[in-house]
This record gives C-alpha cells, structure tokens and sequence, in this order.
C-alpha cells in the first residue's frame, strides 16, 4: 500500500479479501463511512448549520446536544437500513432496537454505535466524535435483544470518527487499528496512519479528578503515585489529560501512548460504570488490543464480558499495557486484602465494595 494514497474502500477489499465469510462486511463499512461524512459536515458548520442556539447553549445546552445527537442518529440509520447488509441496529439514541422497514432485505451483520460522542463539548468547539462496533448474525430470522448480547470478542469491526480540525476515521477488521482521514476535495477516506501501535510504557493518564471523592481505593492508589511524579514510588512525572470525549481520548492514546480511566465508583450506587459496553467500551477495547495496548474493568478483560442487557454500562481502563495491567493487579491486591493501607476517611471500611467480577 502506498502511504496516503489508498482509499477506505481498496483497503477493505485487500483487508478481506481472503475471507468469503466476510465479502460483504467492506460495503457496510462503507456505508458508515458515507454516514460518516454527512455528520462531519454538519459539525463542521457549527452555528452555521442552523442547529446551535447560542441562547439556549447558555440556559445548559441539553436540547442542542439532543438536537445533534437525533441528526447523527438519523445519518447513520438511513445510510445502513436499507441495503440489505444489517440484519439489525442499536443505537444510544433508542432504548429499543432500531427498526427497519419489512420492505428493506435483512443482510448479515448487527450494526451497534454511538451516534454521537461528546455531544456536551459541541458548544466549545472540542472535537466529538461516533462509534460503531459490527457483529455477524447467521440467523435468517430478524434480531431480538438476545441477539445482540455477545462479547466483544465476537465483533468482526469495530471503529470510531472524530470530528476535529480534520474528521479522522479509525477502524479496525481484526487485523491491526489504521486511521483514514477524509479527503474534502475528492470525498473520500485516504488511509493516513497505517497499522497504529501503542507503546507498553506511557507517562501521561486520562482522567475525571472531580470524582476521586467516589473513586475506589485501588484508582486513588494509583492516581496518587503518578500525581507524586518523580518524588513517589514511580520516579517519574506524568501528565493529566481530561477531554470528556472518549474518542478523543482514545485517539489521543493510539497517536502518543497513555492510559484512560473511567472506573467504577460510588457516585451512582446502582450504576457500575459510565461507558456502554456494546457500543462505547467493546469497540473500544478492540481497537485498542489490535494497536498492543489492552482493556480492562480493572477486574477483567473488556472484551471477555458478556452483556445482559442492551444498554449495559461498565467501568473501563484502557492504553498502555503496562499501565492497565499495574491497574489490574492493584483491583487485585485491594480485593484481596493484600494492598498497602490506603487512608481516607470515604473508604474506611472494606464492606463499601463487593469484590467481583464485573
């Protein structure tokens, strides 16, 4: 391949092309691409567009997000639905399955995304992004819920755009994380960052300090030794980034290494985590494992989990091997009874949390 100059498109069919099981899975990756696009011009135009209401931005800005999110929604459901390659579709956008018309042919893949990530930076122009994971579905039947809950390590594809100074697309089909950026002048998706790695090492981490009051004691342990910098046990100072957008976050990882962390917390008792596993944490993990890195809820491997329900929300740790795994055993040592004495006067007790798994 010659940097630069292959398409999405050649890529795909030289990606899959040994693998009749998966012939058709490049022209539905197309066809999120083509949705891809419209969204990035949308976003593009901000204010422009019609869709940003200054005012109503200042009163908290929930029905522009709203606004935007339905739009992307919109993009990618009426770009996929109707060319018989998805059997199914889950979108954060509806509590239920998305439905498709009797009169469109079902084809052999389950389409799950996140239309639109970040949709609360929209207002401060921070780049946002979407996210789309692919599982097959041999089934002549149409898809249930139950259809759907399978682990991520059953996905075929798994990617994410992000709308920034440039909209990038980052994709994986099993075979290496690559990223595409799209080309305004002739419209298409020009492979740019061939086979992305993430080094096993970092010095940077990712995450929301607001929360440390909720987090548990294996986080704190964690974000307190690279807080201390050259002066604590790691002997070396490390940077804090905080974007809110998890594909940012991630991208920020895949070009320069890191760690990112959204654990699980007493900030909302009954909910385990804040990343939805079929359509946020599980195509994530993916990308990631195929660049080295690895993915976590600090109990477990994300990919390994198996969903119970549509909208199922986890805790995730994810980058930099080294980092993840240190995260992992110190769940481990916490749960066991094993880690160094943590002091603080929210988590003096031991009961506040169950060890297991997530």
């Amino acid at each position: 391949m010659l940097y630069g100059r292959t398409t999405l498109s050649k890529f795909l069919i030289e990606q899959l092309r040994d693998d009749a099981a998966l012939s058709d899975l490049s022209a539905l990756l197309i066809d999120v691409a083509a949705a891809i696009k419209s969204i990035a011009a949308v976003t593009a135009r901000g204010a422009l567009g019609g869709h940003l209401d200054a005012a109503e931005l200042r009163a908290g800005g929930e029905q522009t997000r709203q606004r935007f999110n339905q739009i992307a929604h919109d993009a990618i459901v009426g770009q996929c639905e109707w060319g018989g390659l998805v059997a199914g579709m889950l979108s954060e956008e509806l509590r239920d399955l998305c439905p498709i018309p009797r009169e469109y042919p079902r084809g052999n893949y389950l389409l799950c995304f996140d239309p639109l990530d970040g949709s609360s930076n929209l207002d401060v122009n921070v780049a946002v992004g979407s996210i789309f994971s692919v599982l097959r579905h041999s089934d002549s039947q149409a898809p249930g819920p139950a259809d759907f809950l399978r682990p991520g390590t059953e996905q075929v594809a798994a990617g994410y755009a992000l709308y920034g100074p440039c909209t990038l697309l980052v994709l994986t089909v099993g075979r290496g994380t690559h990223g595409f950026t799209l080309d305004r002048e002739i419209g298409n998706f020009i492979l740019t960052h061939p086979d992305l790695r993430i080094a096993e090492d970092t010095s940077s981490f990712s995450i929301n300090v607001s929360n440390e009051r909720f987090w548990e004691p294996p986080v704190q342990r964690y974000v307190e030794e690279c807080k201390a910098g050259k002066s604590g046990i790691r002997e070396r100072d490390f940077n804090m980034r905080w974007v809110a957008s998890i594909c940012a976050e991630v991208h920020r990882i895949l070009m320069r290494g890191g760690v990112f962390l959204y654990p699980r917390d007493i900030k909302e008792p009954g909910r385990r985590g804040r990343y939805h596993l079929l359509y946020e944490a599980a195509p994530m993990a993916m990308l990631i494992e195929q660049a080295g890195g690895a993915a976590s809820t600090g109990r477990s491997r994300l990919l390994d989990l198996t969903p119970t329900e549509l909208h199922q929300r986890v805790p995730v740790i994810l980058g930099s091997r080294n980092e993840v795994e240190r995260l992992e055993r110190y769940h481990r040592e916490y749960d066991e009874g094993t880690d160094r004495p943590f002091v603080s006067p929210l988590f003096n007790e031991r009961s506040l949390y169950r060890a297991e798994t997530e």
